[in-house]
C-alpha cells in the first residue's frame, strides 16, 4: 500500500509529534529511574509525606520532667560537651603570689678591700620579689575542698580561686605532698557544685581524655584525647623525685592546666592534669585519680603522708645491657649478665648506704620476691613500712650478698639534704 503525496504530507506532522512524544516519555521514565537509583530516600520522604497527609491528628500532652543536678537548658550535642556539662562547674581557677627571697651580689661588696673591712656578712644584699602562678583545681566536696598539684600551690603566700561563675574566693592550704604532687585547699563556701570521681584502674589504652582547665590564664578550655598509655613512671616522664606512675595523653595539656582533671567520656574525673615534656609536642600527664583517692581525706585534715625511701639511684639491667656494657673498652664496671636492678649511685647518710649497698651492686630479690625491673622495686619501697627492715639480695661482681635495709622518711632526707 502507498500514500499519495498528498497524504503523505498530512501523515508527517503527525508521526512526527508521536514519535516527539514517545521520546520525552522514554527520557522521562528513564530520568525518573535514575534519580531514584541516586536518591533512594526521596521515595520513603515521599512516602512518609503522603502518609502524614491523611495520618489522622490526634491529641498532645505536654509532659515535664523534674530537674535534677545534672540537667541543663542547653541541649547536649556530643559526648564530649555531656562530660564537659557535667564536670565544668567544678573546675576552678587558682591564682597565687610568691614572696621569692635571694641573695644577690653586690658589685662593691665582691671586691676582697670591702670584704676584709666589712666582713662576709656584706657581701650579698638580700633581695625579694613577687612571683604570680596560675593553675586548675576542681572541688571534690560541697564545702569548699579542692584537688591540685602541689607545684601550683606550695610556698605560696596568698592563694586567690575563682569559680565558674566568676565569684573569687581566697583559699587555703590544708595539705601538701610533694612526692605525689598532690594538694588540697579549702574555700569558705557551701553548696558548691562537686566533680565525680572515677575509677583510674578502668581506664584501657585508646580510651577518651578530655583536659578541663584554664591553660596561660584561658579560662574554661577543653582539649581532646585518647589515653596513650598506663603507668608511665615519674623517672621516664623527666621527674624523677616524684612517686607516680602517671597517666600519658594526647590531650593538649599547657601551662595553666596543671591541677585541672581529667575526664573519661562520662564526665568522671580519672586524673589530674600534671606535667608536659618540654622536648615533645602531643604528650601530656596526669596523675591517677585513684592515687588522689587514697590520701585526699589525710591531706584534708593537715596529716603528712609517708614515704619510705632507701636511698639509691637505679636503672633495670638486662643481660643484654649488660653484654653492651662489658665490651666496651672504656668501661669502668664489670656487669653481671643477670635480670635485676643495678645500683647506680648511693646517696650519703641513706637507708642504703648505712646497710652497706654500694654502686654496681645489682639488687635481685627483696624479702625474697625476684626483682627483675627499677619500677618494681621502687613499688616495693613504696609500700613497705619506715624503719621495717627489708632482706635485700644483691650480686656484686661474682658473690652474693644479703643486706637488710631500713627505709626511711623521704621528706626527712629532703630537708637534711
Amino acid at each position: 500500500m502507498s500514500l499519495s503525496s498528498s497524504e503523505e504530507q498530512r501523515f508527517l506532522p503527525v508521526l512526527r509529534q508521536v514519535i516527539s512524544h514517545a521520546l520525552i516519555a522514554v527520557l522521562s521514565v528513564g530520568l525518573t529511574l535514575t534519580t531514584l537509583w541516586a536518591f533512594p530516600n526521596l521515595q520513603i520522604l515521599k512516602r512518609s509525606s503522603l502518609q502524614g497527609a491523611v495520618a489522622p491528628i490526634t491529641p498532645t500532652v505536654e509532659t515535664t520532667t523534674p530537674p535534677t543536678a545534672n540537667s541543663q537548658e542547653v541541649p547536649i550535642r556530643s559526648f564530649v560537651s555531656a562530660a564537659v556539662n557535667r564536670v565544668g562547674s567544678a573546675v576552678v581557677r587558682i591564682d597565687t603570689d610568691r614572696t621569692i627571697k635571694m641573695r644577690a651580689p653586690d658589685p662593691y661588696f665582691s671586691d676582697p678591700f670591702f670584704r676584709d673591712f666589712f666582713g662576709n656578712d656584706f657581701s650579698a644584699m638580700p633581695q625579694e620579689y613577687h612571683q604570680r602562678g596560675e593553675g586548675s583545681g576542681f572541688i571534690i566536696d560541697p564545702n569548699g575542698m579542692i584537688l591540685t598539684n602541689a607545684h601550683v600551690v606550695s610556698g605560696a603566700d596568698s592563694v586567690t580561686v575563682t569559680l565558674k561563675d566568676g565569684r573569687k574566693l581566697k583559699g587555703e592550704v590544708k595539705g601538701v605532698d610533694q612526692p605525689s604532687d598532690l594538694a588540697v585547699l579549702k574555700i569558705n563556701e557551701k553548696d558548691l557544685p562537686v566533680a565525680a570521681l572515677g575509677n583510674s584502674q578502668d581506664l584501657k589504652v585508646g580510651d577518651w581524655a578530655i583536659a578541663v582547665g584554664n591553660p596561660l590564664g584561658l579560662d574554661n578550655t577543653v582539649t581532646l584525647g585518647i589515653i596513650s598509655t598506663l603507668n608511665r613512671s615519674s623517672a621516664q616522664v623527666g621527674i624523677p623525685d616524684k612517686r607516680l606512675d602517671f597517666i600519658q595523653t594526647d590531650a593538649a595539656i599547657n601551662p595553666g592546666n596543671s591541677g585541672g582533671p581529667l575526664v573519661n567520656e562520662q564526665g568522671e574525673v580519672i586524673g589530674i592534669n600534671t606535667a608536659i615534656r618540654a622536648d615533645a609536642q602531643g604528650i601530656g600527664f596526669a596523675i591517677p585519680i585513684d592515687k588522689a583517692k587514697l590520701i585526699k581525706d589525710a591531706l584534708v585534715r593537715g596529716d603528712k603522708i609517708p614515704h619510705p625511701y632507701i636511698g639509691v639511684r637505679m636503672m633495670t639491667l638486662t643481660p643484654e645491657f649488660a653484654k653492651q656494657s662489658n665490651s666496651d673498652p672504656n668501661t669502668t664496671l664489670t656487669l653481671p649478665q643477670i635480670n635485676g636492678v643495678l645500683v647506680v649511685q648511693v646517696m650519703p647518710n641513706s637507708p642504703a648506704a648505712t646497710a652497706g649497698v654500694r654502686r654496681g651492686d645489682v639488687i635481685t630479690q627483696v624479702d625474697e620476691q625476684a626483682i627483675t625491673t627499677a619500677e618494681q622495686l621502687q613499688d616495693l619501697v613504696e609500700l613497705s613500712r619506715i624503719n621495717q627492715p627489708l632482706q635485700i639480695k644483691v650480686q656484686r661482681g661474682e658473690q652474693t650478698q644479703q643486706l637488710s635495709v631500713r627505709p626511711g622518711e623521704l621528706g626527712e632526707a629532703a630537708m637534711k639534704s
